[in-house]
């Protein structure tokens, strides 16, 4: 048993209270379960001092060489501690959503297929077994109801032999759904009010630096009332209430472009973006169990989110009529994007195992089900009008109008809703503009948090825009978007200033010199020439996308034990981002070298105690004034991993945590060291600050001292009795929190709500135990605790991480078929943790905007994946020949300094390559697309 981290079978994990259920979270992939299970999956990281780089992430070996870290591959066998016998089960599905339900028919089933157990929703009404809030109604349709959406589940079957479960499904995928689950009469699909709409407008100021006339930051973001279907926002009245204001503005804009004066063009136009499949490597699945005897239920499930799912599950849980003492939680690497963040498969798979009591149940898609039933990327209809001063080409005023198809459940729609219409200014600074979006309910599949979240879509059609804005300007299409770039200090839409430097000028100028650009015309005649019967064309694009949420937090917990192996714990997910291995890296900032030991998706915080509470986007001012008395109180526990998070917020939580030990730990062993003997040692000849520390080579040396390797500082800092261990919180609503946390006697302000401290082994017994947790941690009490006010939120985004890119296509006239020859894109996102991850990245992201821009649809209804009858087979993903794979290039600018923080850039490497291809074909074809994806189909009916 490890003494400094608790890990042994027994006191693997903490027992976490959640109204009154015990949760325990053992990650397969973790050396937590390698201590209970003793089953190594990971690899150390193999850190190079010199230069900081690392081999291979730290699941790169298990995952390449088949080793069970994804949850789609565990069967209850594989659980040691589980009955090894395992079952399974299927969700029979509605394909229609226009009649009731009347019931289900497996009688072509027989006997020999017929399932050992039918779940329906009269089962679940009577045992009160339904969705958490967060999911919506009926998990299972009662009969007499119609469809929410296409593909809602009707009923769940349970086999307790293998056998017979894929024989069985089998037979019924040859059937017509339609005769297994039965519907009455046509009536037509439900009319439900939109799950969400929101208005941005803002006015600014005489020069773009100057305080605004209005907008969200300062005044207020505009919210409809729904009747019919339809927003209903406030009269426009300049004297008026804030958003009778704001509508008055926002009249004042669509005047202007209603009646331009003549130094403007106007242009008017409409795009739409596709939905589209997440396409996930691991579909979604789940294996459970419920043992009846013990009161427990136990869990193995793919999530981007672990702290959600036992939160969801809690609550799931306490109105359920199967009594559950306690729930075991075993998260798994997965590859989400999206797919796996608030969906609702684990409470499907929670469901199963209560209606097979004592047997684990496997429910898992394969990829017909998968189609029919995971988080699809919302399609977007989008409304824009753009005048620009025809002399100057600057923009003068842009007004946008975003209508999203959210599907049959809510999900995230409100979010990716509001997210798409701050984020249709892309890369510009817009003296005045008008934002409004609303996300529809229909039948269609759910929609959640793909890749992109609504940013792919509308920036992706404001680059549409302005690249024929400048063409009918004359304007070279680079230069036009330099006139109008958003630069530092400027204001967003929603009228707060971006933090930092705002580099989109720069990735422009870098990639306008590239000879695909300078050489175009001239390229492209002689392409033309030699290729009789082809269409040649270069497009560019350029984005930046905003990383974060507004309410993101984290936990990190750093030792290091006395033999100077440094220990994490994280409270992020690993969800092939390699986000384990980075933060892995990012202690080397403070400690020289990477952790040897790091466990992701952990939920279990006893020792820094804590607690949440309202709605951290919700809430008002007033109630978080209250609740921060409480000093253990932060707006938002813990956050998933979503939106680019980990290389910005889960690395700033873990080197502020790894900050607070090198000062108070390694620091004063250091200076031990180097003071110790006659006259104050080594040091005292010199000038020895802490600000001038350095690491070299892996060992610590200031201004000439003697270096030290971790192993040494680590003995000290044990020997000494000082602080060995941290564990620290976050929160960021566009801005870090703030507190003043005294440790040792020393108050330091640091960008923490949270932290605990562990003193070293030798430290007396008093120091060590007085007010300690369970786990020896001493919670420190914060003081002049500053949180970023309510009001922040409106300020839609602050940070962005920007990318340029040119496509180059070629056209075959008789096919319609687009050749991506050629894409370069340069990409600034501050300093790089792993560059072979950020390039992972950017290669990965800009596959699958290629895919968005050519190949990639779903019709969003009957016809659509909701029917069941969509797979690869119909759905084309683009392959190795259609990426450009051996001429494609990248670049990423150097950062400022050392000190700039990496920036999230998981989303936005997807998003410019979209409309850099359109814009190609608009060059080769001269016609410009405006729906998306750009089809064979299409181009030939414009060049015939």
């Amino acid at each position: 048993m490890n003494q400094r981290t608790g890990v042994s079978r027994r006191n693997l994990l903490k027992m976490g209270a959640a109204g009154g259920l015990g949760v325990w979270v053992a990650p397969l992939f973790s050396p937590a379960y390698a201590a209970l299970f003793e089953s190594k999956m990971l690899t150390p990281i193999a850190f190079n001092n010199a230069d900081g780089s690392v081999k291979f992430r730290v699941d790169g070996t298990a995952k390449v060489t088949g080793d069970k870290v994804f949850a789609f591959d565990i069967r209850s066998r594989d659980m040691p501690h589980w009955p090894q016998t395992q079952s399974h089960a299927l969700l029979l599905r509605a394909t229609f959503a226009d009649r009731a339900f009347t019931g289900i028919d497996i009688s072509a089933l027989g006997d020999d297929l017929k399932p050992d157990r039918v779940v329906t929703a009269e089962d679940l009404a009577r045992d009160k077994i339904a969705f958490p809030a967060f999911y919506g109604d009926d998990m299972l349709l009662p009969t007499g109801k119609t469809p929410a959406y296409l593909g809602h589940a009707v009923a769940l079957l349970i086999y307790n032999d293998f056998v017979r479960f894929r024989y069985a499904k089998t037979k019924l995928r040859s059937l017509d759904n339609n005769n297994v689950v039965k519907g009455g009469p046509v009536t037509g699909p439900l009319e439900r009010e939109p799950w969400s709409g929101f208005r941005y407008i803002r006015v600014g100021g005489r020069t773009a630096y100057e305080d605004d006339s209005f907008s969200t930051l300062k005044d207020t973001v505009l919210f409809p009332s729904f009747k019919k279907r339809q927003a209903n926002w406030p009269e426009a009245l300049m004297g008026g209430k804030v958003g009778e204001q704001g509508m008055a503005h926002a009249k004042a804009i669509a005047d202007e472009l209603d009646k331009p004066g003549e130094d403007l063009l106007v242009i008017n136009r409409e795009y739409f973006s596709q939905s589209i499949d997440t396409a996930a490597l691991e579909p979604d699945n789940a294996n459970c169990w419920y043992d009846p005897d013990k009161q427990e239920l136990h869990m193995v499930v793919p999530t981007q989110g672990p702290v959600e799912v036992v939160e969801s599950m809690t609550q799931m849980l306490a109105k359920a009529a199967f009594p559950v003492k306690n729930l075991f939680l075993h998260p798994c690497y997965t590859v989400g994007y999206g797919s796996k963040d608030h969906y609702n498969f684990p409470y499907y798979g929670a469901m199963a195992a209560f209606y097979s009591p004592g047997k684990p149940v496997r429910l898992a898609n394969d990829r017909f089900e998968q189609f029919q039933t995971s988080l699809k990327r919302h399609s977007i209809r989008m409304q824009y009008r753009m005048a620009v001063e025809k002399k100057s080409g600057m923009i003068r005023s842009f007004k946008g109008d975003f209508q999203l198809d959210g599907g049959g459940r809510m999900n995230f729609t409100p979010s990716v809703t509001l997210v798409a219409a701050t984020s249709a200014q892309s890369i510009y600074y817009l003296p005045k503009s008008d934002f409004t979006a609303v996300g529809l309910a229909t039948r269609a599949v759910d929609c959640g948090s793909a890749r992109g979240y609504g940013t792919l879509q509308s920036m992706g059609a404001t680059e549409m825009l302005v690249d024929e804005v400048a063409e009918k300007l004359g304007l070279d299409p680079v230069e036009f978007r330099l006139r109008n770039v958003l630069k530092s200090g400027m204001k967003n839409s929603q009228g707060a200033i971006p933090g930092g430097a705002i580099r989109a000028d720069e990735v422009m100028l870098k990639l306008q010199k590239h000879p695909l650009w300078t050489n175009r015309a001239k390229r492209k005649t002689e392409y033309e020439a030699a290729n009789p019967g082809k269409r040649y064309g270069v497009g560019f694009g350029c984005t930046q996308k905003d990383f974060g949420t507004g309410a993101e937090s984290c936990f990190v917990k750093l030792e290091i034990t006395p033999e100077g192996r440094v220990v994490m714990r994280h409270s992020g997910a690993e969800m092939g981002t390699g986000m384990q291995t980075s933060q892995a890296v990012v202690v080397s900032r403070w400690f020289g070298r990477a952790a040897d030991e790091i466990e992701t998706s952990v939920t279990e915080w006893s020792d820094l105690p804590m607690v949440t509470s309202g709605d951290p986007y919700l809430s008002s001012q007033a109630d978080q004034d209250k609740a921060v008395v409480n000093p253990a109180w932060t707006p938002n526990y813990c956050s998933p991993s979503s939106a680019s998070n980990s290389a910005f917020y889960f690395s700033h939580g873990t080197r502020e945590t790894a900050r607070v030990i090198f000062e108070h730990g390694l620091w004063p062993a250091a200076m031990s060291i180097w003071g110790a003997g006659i006259g104050g040692g080594q040091a005292a000849p010199h000038v020895v600050r802490i600000d001038d520390a350095r690491w070299v080579n892996g060992s610590l040396t200031c201004a000439g001292m003697e270096p030290l390797t971790l192993a040494r500082l680590a003995r000290r800092a044990h020997e000494l009795g000082v602080v060995t261990g941290a564990i620290g919180h976050t929160f960021n609503r566009w801005q870090w929190a703030e507190a003043d946390f005294e440790v040792e006697g020393q108050n330091h302000r640091r960008p923490l709500d949270g932290l605990s401290v562990r003193y070293g082994d030798n430290a007396p017994e008093a120091k060590r135990k007085t007010g300690a947790t369970a786990g020896g941690y001493h919670f420190i009490t914060r003081k002049k605790l500053f949180y970023p006010p309510i009001q922040r939120n409106n300020a839609g985004v602050t940070y962005y991480a920007a990318i340029a890119t040119i496509a180059e296509v070629s056209i075959d006239r008789a096919t319609g078929k687009v050749d991506l020859m050629n894409h370069q894109s340069v990409l600034e996102c501050g300093n790089q943790i792993v560059k072979q991850l950020v390039s992972g990245q950017i290669q990965g992201g800009i596959a699958m905007g290629i895919g968005h821009a050519l190949h990639e649809f779903l019709p969003q209804y009957e016809d659509g994946p909701g029917n069941g009858t969509w797979n690869f087979n119909r759905y084309l993903l683009p392959r190795a020949a259609d990426v450009a794979v051996w001429t494609q290039g990248a670049e990423v600018l150097p950062a400022l300094s050392d000190t700039d923080p990496p920036k999230g850039m998981g989303e936005v490497v997807m998003i410019s390559i979209v409309p850099a291809i359109v814009n190609a074909v608009a060059h080769a074809t001269g016609h410009r697309f405006t729906e998306l994806p750009i089809t064979a189909e299409k181009i030939r009916g414009v060049l015939q």
